[in-house]
């Protein structure tokens, strides 16, 4: 019997109640390994009430006491630097050496959220015009949400939710159904580094649970990394419905060769860009623009051995 996942709602494991799963898999035998509970519309509305209800209490937290949570935080991802990489591996497939430098690209942001209360200080200004002063000051924005892709399953996620928790909000993760299983580790260290419950809620689901997510009242802002046909179709909704959104979209970065480009680097540098992490990275190279014929045809028959290298590697592991 496959083991079913679960919901993170309200500081404690939920099964899902759908009756839905999608199939989780481990990338280096093609095997399902565990079952991911598609959440329903209420589902998700139950981890959005759980961070609407957990929201005044936090906002009004210092931010000083905010922050010590994300250094306890901090020194849990550290101390469990090899589980969270193995999970991780197990399936979205990368190596472990892999794995583990994406979870550190997300540790930057968390030990950028430790330095918060510097960074919420508001301004003002004395005597902008006769008689008038001006302040500002930095408030929560209240229940925000993360919808996350598959090929950073901790890093993406890792870029939004630390700093919205430290600023105050609340927060509900929609991690990728097909490698969950790292966001929900996340948000169990986030519990006992001392975030009180409610304040991460993580459901795994489709568009079932993303379209209540982005029409909910009590959602005041959404934050997307994912493909440019589902960036326009969340960002269009969830504008709709008055939210703050920021949509990150696929995109095609092309290499620019000149002429008097060192060429043994730039090879390097294609190969390492377009083949690195499988060609998931946001960075991957997938068109070389070279300026001049003879450029071209240099940077062709420098690339030439090193990709049928590439390929008669991947047969032998085949």
């Amino acid at each position: 019997m496959l083991f079913r996942s679960y919901h993170f709602i309200d500081g404690e494991r939920v099964k899902g109640e759908s009756g839905r799963f999608g199939d989780v898999y481990n990338p280096a035998t093609g095997e399902v390994t565990k079952l991911a509970p598609l959440a329903s519309a209420g589902e998700t509305r139950k981890a959005i009430a759980s961070a609407e209800a957990a929201l005044p209490g936090w906002s009004a937290t210092p931010p000083a006491k905010r922050a010590q949570v994300m250094f306890a935080f901090r020194e849990l991802l550290h101390r469990n630097m090899d589980d969270l990489a193995e999970i991780l591996s197990s399936e979205h497939g990368n190596t472990l050496t892999d794995a583990k430098g994406s979870i550190t690209r997300g540790l930057e942001v968390v030990e950028f959220a430790c330095g918060i209360p510097h960074l919420l200080k508001g301004e003002f200004s004395e005597g902008v015009a006769a008689g008038v002063d001006t302040y500002a000051m930095r408030q929560p924005v209240g229940v925000c949400a993360g919808i996350t892709p598959f090929n950073f399953p901790a890093m993406v996620p890792m870029w939004m939710f630390p700093v919205a928790l430290a600023c105050g909000n609340t927060f509900v993760l929609k991690p990728s159904e097909k490698d969950p299983s790292c966001c929900l580790r996340l948000a169990e260290l986030l519990i006992e580094a001392g975030l009180p419950k409610g304040c991460l809620n993580v459901v795994n689901g489709d568009k079932e649970a993303v379209d209540e997510l982005l029409s909910n009242p009590a959602v005041a802002a959404v934050s997307f990394v994912g493909s440019t046909a589902i960036a326009h179709y969340i960002y269009e909704t969830g504008c709709k419905h008055g939210k703050r959104v920021q949509a990150l979209c696929g995109a095609k970065n092309h290499m620019i060769v000149l002429p008097d480009a060192d060429m043994d680097q730039t090879v390097d540098a294609a190969m390492g860009a377009a083949y690195g992490s499988a060609g998931e990275r946001c960075m991957a190279i997938s068109v070389a623009v070279t300026v001049g014929e003879e450029t071209g045809d240099e940077f062709i028959r420098r690339m030439t051995p090193k990709v049928q290298i590439g390929r008669a590697s991947c047969r032998e592991r085949v």
